[in-house]
């Protein structure tokens, strides 16, 4: 329970730019609340005065459109307050969405590389979602608590101490157990929520890998999995109802039995003789005892919600706890210019672990303005390290990269992404149109812009057949379209950002020959005026390149043309003899 009340803790500091709003909230409920005693009272008096008085109901008219009105206001302020609390709520939701979504690119690609993308999504959509009731719903409901009963014992114990110390005495025993009933609340909801993100995540897998389990004729053992994974959830949710229904029976019968007691104590006392209580006064706490209890019957039904916004809260937390490059978007800017821009790396280390060993080691290389340099090198060589070193995505644990001379860590990133245009063996698309694939790197940019990018990068003819050319919707990860024009739309993409900086990762490993050839003759065009770098796989495009780099355990070993490098016999050539013996050439 203590780590329950650190995060409740937690959650309120997140929800203090709604403070207010929840604040008005609750007063509205409290003006609800006293009403009701005025209501007891104005309905107490109208019902002695008719039955033991004799009036007329002429004579209590007033008092009944004072009733009519006290229900009318009562609801007002009801709806009102929870308006205002759902507002409120949405407004922190909405703050936590993009606290979250701003942290998580701050992490970047290679941080949430071992993230399950199901979870994440979960998180960002259930998990937020799972906190609505606890800022509308729950916190009103506790300030109510505290509240609300107060001021019916003031109204109470004059009128008849008897029965008010039946409330002062029964009343905290539903907060008590409801404390109790949290110690094993707390575990359920923990144990539902991971399994609810371990489902999330299974399925989303499961989906993307679906063509995958149809080749290898595993679907009907994933099926299975899935249904296990599932009643584990079911089993959860089941356990959680379960306490959470019990307990809300517990709490009623307590209610019930002290609502009885005292409607008990007070009969027994107006059968006497001399009685110490009138029908006024045993009618006007009657009708307030229920009232007593109603903020903590509230209390008890929200609580569960409680229980289940603590649960996704860990996640949250833990995500937004997880360590994050310490640049920021307040750096400098970039120098304004549309010529290449010139890369020094100077004796970079890196490791992605402390138990890991150097993905850098004193990686030292420069990549001149307007060069084509392909970094080569063994699988593990460390050359996407270099080429998330250079995207931002990593930082160096010591060492420099200067972009134009500047340290890149002081340069602003949104600054530095615009100079820069990244495309790697498996670019993303989204789910939307073509045009709005295309504009991601260009919001603004005009309909003949989009042609003409797409005309540079050979992808304009098969966009133009299309069902709806331009406004034909594809799926998640390019679904609906080849590789090769994917990479096309890709590589439409980086004509439209125009960028001083290209970084490419073997984009053509995956095309047949047809699309290779639109490719490479689109990048020839577009590496005109621009410092490329390619991380190559193959030996021809390393043979393309300008100058290569060889890099072996996290440092440059060579660094010449491909005929230089061959002549020098050294780690590049080796290199060439191993993928000519691997492809029989």
């Amino acid at each position: 329970m203590a780590k329950a009340e650190r995060i409740d803790q937690r959650l309120m500091k997140t929800g203090k730019g709604a403070r207010g709003a929840l604040y008005f909230a609750i007063g509205l409920g409290l003006v609800a609340g006293l009403l009701i005693i005025l209501q007891a009272w104005i309905l107490a008096h109208i019902v002695n005065d008719v039955s033991f008085h004799g009036l007329g109901m002429a004579a209590v008219s007033g008092f009944l459109a004072a009733l009519l009105g006290l229900f009318v206001l009562r609801a007002g302020l009801s709806w009102a307050a929870e308006i205002v609390a759902f507002r409120a709520s949405a407004s922190i939701k909405t703050q936590l969405r993009q606290e979250l979504l701003q942290h998580l690119f701050r992490r970047g690609p290679v941080a949430l590389a071992g993230e399950r993308a199901g979870d994440i999504a979960s998180t960002l959509m259930e998990g937020i979602e799972a906190l609505e009731p606890y800022f509308s719903r729950y916190l009103p409901q506790m300030a109510l608590v505290s509240l609300v009963p107060v001021a019916i014992l003031v109204f109470v114990f004059p009128v008849d101490w008897i029965s008010g110390l039946i409330l002062l005495i029964s009343g905290p025993l539903i907060p008590f157990f409801m404390v109790l009933v949290g110690y094993a609340a707390e575990a359920i909801n923990q144990r539902q929520w991971r399994q609810m993100l371990l489902m999330s995540a299974h399925f989303l897998d499961t989906l993307q890998g679906l063509t995958t389990l149809k080749i290898f004729g595993r679907a009907k053992d994933e099926i299975e999995i899935v249904a296990h994974i599932s009643e584990n959830y079911r089993r959860s949710t089941m356990a959680g109802l379960r306490v959470a229904f019990l307990t809300s029976a517990v709490l009623e019968f307590f209610a019930s039995l002290s609502i009885a007691l005292v409607a008990v104590s007070l009969g027994a006392r107006l059968l006497q003789v001399h009685a110490s209580v009138d029908f006024y006064a045993s009618f006007f706490v009657l009708l307030l005892a229920p009232e007593f209890f109603a903020p903590l019957r509230g209390l008890s039904t929200h609580y569960h919600a409680r229980m289940s916004a603590i649960a996704a809260a860990k996640r949250i937390f833990e995500i937004l706890d997880a360590p994050a490059p310490t640049a920021t978007n307040s750096g400098q800017e970039l120098a304004a210019s549309s010529t290449p821009l010139t890369i020094e790396l100077r004796d970079l280390h890196f490791r992605y672990a402390p138990e890991d060993a150097e993905a850098l080691a004193g990686c030292t290389a420069s990549f001149p303005a307007g060069s084509y340099t392909a970094i080569v090198g063994a699988s593990g060589a460390g050359k996407s390290t270099v080429a998330n070193a250079i995207l931002g995505f990593v930082q160096p644990d010591t060492g420099t990269i200067l972009v134009d001379g500047q340290d890149l860590r002081g340069i602003d990133r949104n600054a530095w992404h615009a100079q820069l245009a990244w495309i790697p063996q498996s670019p993303r698309l989204f789910y939307g149109s073509i045009a709005d694939n295309l504009r991601l790197v260009k919001p603004q940019a005009t309909d003949a812009e989009l042609r003409q990018a797409a005309q540079d990068a050979h992808a304009l003819e098969f966009i133009e057949r299309l069902p709806q050319s331009w406004d034909t919707r594809i799926g998640d990860l390019g679904q609906g379209l080849s590789g090769g024009q994917i990479q096309r739309i890709a590589l439409a993409r980086a004509f439209l950002k125009n960028p001083r900086l290209l970084l490419m990762d073997e984009a053509t490993a995956n095309l047949d020959m047809e699309s290779e050839s639109l490719f490479l003759d689109s990048l020839e065009k577009l590496r005109q005026g621009r410092t490329v770098i390619v991380i190559a796989h193959r030996l021809a495009t390393a043979q393309r390149a300008e100058r290569i780099i060889v890099i072996d355990a996290g440092r440059v070993v060579e660094t010449g043309s491909h005929q230089e490098l061959l002549a020098q016999g050294g780690a590049y050539a080796r290199l060439v003899d191993a993928y000519r013996g691997r492809h029989g050439q």
